[in-house]
């Protein structure tokens, strides 16, 4: 009898495989609150690497991290119509504190633009304050009614930057900059996920802003995930909480804005793009654990040759870790690192010892070979950056062969249903175009200039749409 695949084929059930994968990776599990789950440490490793480098990229920018309060007066969010309006069924509201009924309602934060907006409104008073470049890591609240780990949940963990200016061409500039120098540039260098930059229609843009710019990727099955956004909040905000400046002619004007955020959602991203029927495959970039030593059996030779070698991959800079369970059989201890998708095992034995050398498994191509212990420090390296360029060639594959042009409706539908991307000309679908996808589960994803590149005007002709479904 054949033995059980240890996922369910991601050919035969994909959100299937996708569940069985968070669990069996030990990524995460469902929270006692529905929509609410726990990151497990090997998780929360890829999270706070995701941190690390996106959070190096943003202080190039300028942006410093501050921390706003978790709790928001709920008349904040009614300041500003449209937002409030596109957050409303989405709110957990605090009415009790302390055994009492509070004087005023407390929403868990959805994300922080009113509040922070009533700090910009103090700390900002002339020119010279400007421009205020604000970032916080944090959790956010918003009610789920599908959950789904990673994908959407009712908490998650993010990034969220808000900007002020003294122009609005400054602003712009800086949400531009937000979606092609830090998340554009992680996404391709650190995750290597290929992506489409594009701008927000009206109808998807974020609650409250007149610009959203986002990064559009393909998972492996065909489907969109919005990947990261960056809004154009204009002076919506500045308006409602008067937050003005003195300008160096001595007159008093409203700021421009920007918010811009990512999630660990991108986790979710990571399994869906990268990850195949044996479990996850992590680029080496990102991987906490970019190499895992094995010992094949718990003789002291073996140990120390193990636990010596390890020593020499860190000191050539690799993120190592040291697999000495031989109480754990050597079978079940491959599979969970493959599971984990750590880019290379080395693998170590009486045999190997004799010989010289280990067995290197390669996690990404795949593939297997013998190679010399004492040669592993110089190859490595080398290795794992082939194997950071081969995952984001295949994503980009992926999302390039399974991307339709088209010069009809009807065909853009066809094509998105069928598993894949359409895109079709902006001045063919409009926005009654735009609405009518909604009856086969489709939106669209974003606009983009003729050229591929990404519009300044939502409306310039030659604009195209990308229509596809999406998580």
């Amino acid at each position: 009898m054949a033995k059980a695949p240890v996922l369910t084929p991601r050919a035969d059930d994909f959100p299937r495989w996708y569940q069985d994968l968070i669990s069996k990776a030990e990524l995460a599990d469902n929270g006692p609150v529905r929509g609410t789950m726990v990151i497990r440490p090997y998780g929360y490793g890829l999270w706070e690497r995701m941190q690390a480098e996106m959070d190096a990229r943003i202080k190039e920018t300028g942006t410093e991290n501050a921390y706003f309060p978790l709790l928001i007066p709920q008349s904040y969010l009614a300041r500003e119509a449209d937002h409030v309006e596109g957050f409303a069924p989405e709110l957990a509201v605090v009415t009790h504190g302390g055994g009492k009924e509070l004087e005023e309602p407390a929403v868990v934060r959805p994300t922080s633009e009113t509040i922070i907006n009533e700090y910009f409104s103090k700390w900002v008073q002339s020119y010279r304050d400007l421009p205020l470049l604000i970032n916080q890591w944090a959790n956010v609240v918003r009610w789920e009614l599908r959950p789904r780990l990673f994908l959407r949940t009712s908490e998650f963990l993010w990034q969220e930057g808000h900007t002020a200016h003294a122009t609005y061409e400054e602003a712009r500039d800086f949400a531009a900059r937000i979606q092609r120098e830090v998340y554009g540039d992680f996404l391709r260098n650190v995750l290597a996920v290929d992506f489409v930059a594009g701008r927000k229609t009206v109808k998807e843009r974020f609650a409250g802003a007149v610009n959203t710019l986002t990064l559009e990727s393909m998972m492996g099955d065909g489907k969109a995930l919005q990947m990261v956004t960056s809004h154009e909040l204009g002076q919506n905000f500045a308006k409602v909480f008067n937050t003005r400046y003195l300008s160096k002619e001595g007159t008093q004007e409203l700021v421009w804005q920007t918010s811009w955020g990512s999630t660990t959602r991108m986790i979710g991203a990571l399994v869906m793009t990268h990850g195949d029927d044996d479990g996850l495959r992590v680029p080496p970039r990102l991987a906490q654990v970019q190499v895992v030593v094995l010992a094949i059996k718990g003789e002291e030779p073996v140990l120390a040759k193990v636990h010596e070698l390890a020593g020499r991959l860190k000191a050539a800079g690799l993120r190592v870790r040291v697999d000495d369970r031989t109480d754990v059989p050597f079978g079940r201890r491959a599979v969970d690192w493959e599971l984990k998708g750590v880019p290379v095992r080395v693998e170590i034995g009486p045999r190997d010892l004799e010989n010289g050398t280990a067995m290197l498994v390669r996690r990404i191509p795949g593939g297997k070979e013998p190679v010399a212990i004492d040669a592993l420090s110089g190859l490595l390296p080398v290795l794992l950056e082939e194997d950071q360029a081969l995952l984001l060639e295949q994503s980009r594959e992926r999302r390039e062969s399974r991307t339709t042009d088209v010069s009809t409706i009807p065909e853009a539908v066809e094509a998105a249903v069928a598993g894949g991307w359409a895109r079709v000309p902006w001045a063919i679908l409009g926005e009654e175009g735009e609405a009518g996808l909604a009856e086969h589960s489709l939106t669209v994803r974003c606009l983009l200039a003729e050229d591929g590149s990404v519009p300044d005007d939502g409306d310039a002709p030659g604009n195209v749409a990308i229509v596809a479904r999406a998580y």
